[in-house]
């Protein structure tokens, strides 16, 4: 999903021409939002000195028409393109949108295409020179043009396997009254807690503390535990992060203890709720009270794990009684089919999305291939003449490429409408095996974790088909 946006940049009361298009390529290229110049293109000029071949085709162009720059003249546009978090990578992005410009601009214009990923969201700074590369004319803004290129921008996702913004007539839209709350470095460190405490729970404290500097976090231990990011100027507290992240509360959690509730309407009762909705989505594992007891955990812990074991057999019967499993055999066949059905929708979208990778650059081929034939013509009718070929190495290379691709390709090329129409319905596909796969991985994880937890119940690894019920009558016994 791309939310897309045309900016001209005007010249500015009292400053040159240089001084206004450097500040402005600079803060599109700046090395701390595009990992050091890593996700930064060009077409037509040079990143590091692209403030200056904009000025130098400028001053061409006051040449060749007799107009010079006025105040407030339109000496560059800028087009911003936002991602959805988590749906592009910041290569993908910056592919996006170097094709979005070349489309826009038809290649009559110079630019750079810089990928921001300092924020949540990645996005692209593209700035064009408004003065064509020939030096003859400038790029006329049209009305609407906005929409127009917000339109070239979804068909541009779509090919790319990206959502985009659903269109609303305009009665239909609606002027935002509530923001999305900001993620706090707070937030940042409960998010960090409960993802350790779903990866596996800390034996003690002290193996706590260390997955948190294992994530880049700086403890300090005293009175009361601090812990620092990278980025955070302060220590903050463990106290300070509220119910269910406190020093006793997380002792609790490793203790496999249920955290007390707190009163209605106080800001930390969803953070509690959460925690238990967490909790009671998945099976516990059964323990292995032996390992527990070779490690000198104490008696405490030990009788902590019998009572763990006790509640997890319990929910995992109460699972398969629900689900008809009474044997483990039929249990085991489940568990079986489950993992098949999950690799089976895994393998599919693999191949997918490597079909439609397939069908992109097959496009690209078919693009390039359409745009430098009239060169290779000329080239061929000239004999192959060398110093053709290096005033016009890209479009023949792009040329060879294609048709290399083209010999490879088994049967007759498909046209880019066809591409289009198989691409989208890979897309459907693949949105749609997306939500499948997500349930067979909760399936197949809960009768994983219940045929595991009935092996180390029942103390075999290979069994025949056993009554489960008959099993758990004989242990209460």
């Amino acid at each position: 999903m791309a939310a897309t946006r045309l900016i001209p940049m005007h010249l500015q009361k009292s400053r040159s021409m240089g001084q206004c298009l450097k500040e402005r390529t600079d803060y599109a290229k700046n090395d701390e939002k595009t990992e050091a110049g890593e996700y930064v293109s060009s077409y037509e000029c040079d990143p590091d000195t692209v403030d200056l071949e904009f000025e130098i085709t400028k001053n061409q162009y006051a040449v060749n028409t007799g107009r010079n720059p006025k105040e407030k003249d339109v000496i560059a546009y800028q087009i911003r393109q936002s991602f959805k978090p988590g749906e592009v990578t910041p290569e993908e992005a910056n592919r996006i949108g170097y094709e979005t410009a070349m489309r826009w601009t038809k290649g009559k214009h110079a630019f750079i295409v810089a990928t921001h990923v300092d924020k949540a969201h990645i996005h692209n700074h593209i700035v064009y020179n408004s003065t064509t590369l020939d030096a003859q004319h400038k790029y006329q803004n049209f009305f609407l043009s906005s929409f127009a290129l917000r339109r070239l921008s979804d068909l541009i996702c779509l090919e790319h396997g990206i959502s985009v913004i659903p269109e609303k007539k305009p009665g239909e839209w609606q002027k935002r009254t509530t923001y999305p709350k900001k993620e706090t470095k707070r937030d940042d460190i409960r998010n960090l807690i409960d993802l350790i405490f779903e990866k596996k729970r800390p034996d003690n404290f002290d193996e706590f503390l260390r997955a948190l500097e294992g994530n880049g976090y700086e403890v300090k231990r005293g009175k009361y535990i601090s812990v620092k990011g990278k980025e955070q100027k302060n220590f903050l507290r463990l106290r300070s992060l509220g119910n269910g992240y406190t020093e006793k509360d997380i002792e609790k959690r490793i203790a496999g203890e249920e955290i007390e509730e707190v009163p209605v309407g106080s800001n930390k009762a969803a953070s509690v709720k959460t925690i238990k909705e967490k909790a009671e989505q998945k099976l516990d594992v059964v323990l292995d009270i032996q390992n527990i007891i070779a490690k000198n955990k104490g008696p405490g812990y030990e009788q902590w794990a019998k009572r763990h074991n006790i509640k997890a057999i319990s929910k995992t019967l109460i699972f398969l009684s629900e689900r008809g499993l009474e044997s483990y055999k039929k249990l085991s066949v489940v568990a079986e089919e489950a993992s098949e059905r999950f690799d089976t929708i895994t393998s599919r979208q693999k191949e997918i999305e490597k079909r439609m990778s397939e069908i992109k650059e097959l496009r690209q081929h078919i693009f390039n291939y359409a745009k430098s034939k009239k060169v290779y013509a000329e080239y061929k009718a000239k004999k192959y003449d060398e110093r053709f070929f290096e005033e016009h190495r890209e479009p023949l290379t792009l040329y060879k490429a294609a048709k290399e691709a083209f010999k490879k390709f088994d049967g007759p090329i498909p046209t880019i409408r066809e591409l289009d129409a198989e691409f989208q319905e890979l897309l459907q596909e693949k949105r749609q095996l997306y939500s499948e796969y997500k349930i067979a991985r909760a399936e197949m994880q809960e009768l994983l974790t219940a045929n595991q937890n009935v092996e180390q119940f029942l103390g075999k690894q290979n069994l025949p088909d056993h009554d489960i019920q008959k099993k758990k009558d004989e242990a209460s016994l």
